[in-house]
């Protein structure tokens, strides 16, 4: 083979097992006041695009969960109140503006029951969420974009039925950043003040790790503390940076130059989020802090693990694949460093499989990991500071977690050495390994209402609707109103519990007001907790609309009544004279939709007034005639 085909291959393989990026993103701006109408810029169609029908993701990632946890101490960067932080809904877009191009305006079809907050300090953003088809094989491995401040971070897919992984679905540090090393400074060595600098915008010390927090703050960017789930900075000298977390703490770094123990710089771990983890609320890996350095050989932070969510009814792997097949959000491990300080690893994303059935053959095991990085190790054999590991991310299986020829793993990331002989004073992640796999998780996917409609039949109503997926429904209500503000329940449905398969329900309304009704749903968790839908109007057709012709009619004319259109039930019709006297009864079986017009037989009547009633077994309706 010529050497020139030969690189051709080798470039065409080489592209050709590039990951593959599926979704679309935009930062949402702000959300209008009935929850349904986003503004979004920075948005992102570059590999898929925001479109009429399609489901979305709308997520909290990151919030003012600071509060006043603000001042120069060890508690800046705990979780004052953790607001919406990390918690999502499924949507689905109604409209967009404009329809083509860039859209800078999405609308749903169902109203939000999260008020997502969209301030200084926050960040909001909606992620397609794609619809693979029915059944699914990949192509190449999946990766997502890269978050960058407003937009990525998170893959999101799913198949209605089987999804077959040929190759890896990987979100290995595209979550939260880590922090900068810092600028070459050889500060004080072992001094009391080294252990204080918790906070500062002194570039001479490491870079604080991206986090849950949206830092806006130039005076909380460098120093030992943590910024919630981001680690902190080294401080002097040739510290290590802290490690980011997620489910568990990130590890400490590392004390400083000779090994510091009486007055430790290194920066602090981030905070443990496990307490606030469910399906409902996931977060990506906080980045590690920055190392300090005097030498220009320190290392920054690594970033942390992105969010990784796929539904499908059965995950396979067959012996296709040239390797394992992974499914991972791994936190980055820091780069090592000579003669300064590391930085700290990066903690794990998240994982939510939403996955009836796995099948994975043992020719092509599945491992599904949400593991921390490392802190930097110091190759130098003088004592300097490694980085702190990173914390373990979440894993959450709706069922059981599967254990043939599936391997999941959890795990604290480890700390760095503080020299090339193997000291170390940074700490690891914190918890037990394994800790953050979460089996039978009580909130998988939120509650997806495909479609929720009405109706007009002859005397009744029927409306119906349509989840993708429930969990803890306990059961639906059905409110009717006359004005679309003063609601009352009209009818109660069961729901299906927890289920990952569309469900179809219906409910009859048999006593409509006879103009127009306006219906919403009202779905109930086990909890007794509660969220509307949006509402509809549906305009009744439950009156007999009918003409009579000729009125006044001759006395030897015929009569006839023209019947409202669909009317098909059986009409039982009386005539009565002007003093309620009885006449004639008929009544009539056959109308249709091609035969709506009936004779009345008048030929018995004489001149005089008289009243027609119809009766459907239903309701009443009168109409006078007059005979001439």
């Amino acid at each position: 083979m010529n050497k020139p085909l030969l690189l051709f291959i080798l470039s065409f393989l080489c592209f050709a097992s590039e990951a593959q990026i599926v979704n679309a993103y935009a930062k949402v701006a702000s959300i209008d006041g009935a929850q349904t109408t986003l503004i979004v810029n920075n948005v992102n169609e570059a590999s898929h695009t925001f479109t009429v029908g399609a489901k979305v993701i709308i997520m909290q990632m990151q919030d003012d969960a600071i509060g006043t946890n603000t001042t120069n101490a060890s508690t800046f960067g705990d979780v004052s109140n953790i607001q919406n932080a990390g918690k999502y809904e499924i949507g689905i877009i109604a409209s967009r503006l404009p329809a083509t191009g860039t859209p800078n305006s999405i609308t749903l079809a169902n109203a939000l029951s999260t008020s997502f907050n969209t301030g200084a300090n926050s960040s909001v953003q909606i992620i397609t969420f794609r619809d693979m088809g029915a059944n699914y094989t990949t192509t190449a491995n999946i990766t997502g974009l890269a978050w960058n401040g407003n937009v990525g971070g998170v893959i999101a897919f799913e198949t209605s039925n089987t999804l077959t992984l040929n190759h890896s679905v990987i979100a290995d540090g595209i979550g939260f950043l880590g922090g900068v090393r810092s600028n070459d400074n050889g500060g004080p060595v072992c001094v009391a003040g080294n252990s204080t600098n918790y906070i500062s915008n002194n570039a001479n010390y490491g870079g604080k790790g991206e986090g849950i927090y949206k830092n806006l703050n130039a005076n909380f960017n460098k120093g030992r503390a943590k910024i919630l789930s981001g680690g902190g900075g080294g401080g002097d000298h040739n510290a290590g940076g802290g490690g980011g977390s997620n489910y568990s703490t990130g590890g400490q770094g590392g004390n400083g130059y000779n090994n510091c123990a009486a007055f430790p710089a290194g920066g602090l771990g981030g905070v443990a989020l496990s307490s606030y983890i469910s399906g409902s609320r996931i977060f990506m890996g906080g980045g590690g802090g920055g190392g300090q350095q005097n030498n220009t050989v320190g290392s920054a932070g690594g970033n942390g693990g992105g969010i990784i969510i796929i539904k499908a009814n059965t995950l396979v792997t067959n012996t296709l694949c040239a390797s394992s097949i992974r499914i991972s959000a791994n936190g980055l491990t820091s780069a090592n460093v000579g003669n300064d300080g590391a930085g700290g690893g990066g903690a794990a994303g998240s994982i939510l499989l939403q996955v009836n059935t796995f099948s994975a053959s043992a020719t092509c095991p599945l491992s599904v990991n949400a593991n921390g990085g490392n802190g930097g190790n110091v190759t130098n054999a003088g004592a300097h500071a490694g980085g702190g590991g990173g914390g373990q991310g979440a894993l959450l299986y709706p069922a059981s977690q599967p254990t043939v020829n599936v391997t999941s793993t959890t795990t604290n990331g480890n700390p760095g050495t503080d020299n090339s002989g193997g000291l170390v004073s940074a700490g690891p992640g914190g918890g037990p390994n394994n800790g953050g796999i979460i089996p039978n998780s009580p909130t998988p996917l939120p509650i997806e209402l495909i479609s929720f409609e009405g109706t007009a039949e002859y005397n009744k109503i029927k409306l119906t609707w349509s989840t993708a997926t429930e969990t803890d429904n306990d059961y639906f209500t059905v409110e009717r109103s006359a004005d679309g503000i003063h609601f009352n329940s009209i009818g109660k449905v069961d729901g299906a519990g927890n289920s990952l398969s569309t469900k179809n329900y219906s409910l009859y309304d048999t006593k409509p007001y006879p103009t127009i009704n306006y219906y919403r749903l009202k779905q109930t968790d086990f909890d007794e907790s509660y969220t509307y839908s949006k509402i509809i109007s549906i305009t009744s057709e439950n009156e007999i609309l009918y003409t009579i012709y000729p009125n006044p009619a001759g006395t030897s004319e015929p009569v006839y009544v023209l019947f409202g259109k669909n009317h098909t039930n059986s009409v039982e019709l009386n005539i009565y004279d002007i003093t309620g006297k009885l006449i004639t009864t008929t009544t009539i079986k056959d109308l249709t939709e091609d035969n709506q017009i009936k004779k009345i037989n008048t030929g018995e009547l004489a001149k005089g007034i008289y009243m027609i009633r119809f009766y459907d077994g239903i309701k009443n309706q009168v109409k006078k005639l007059v005979i001439n």
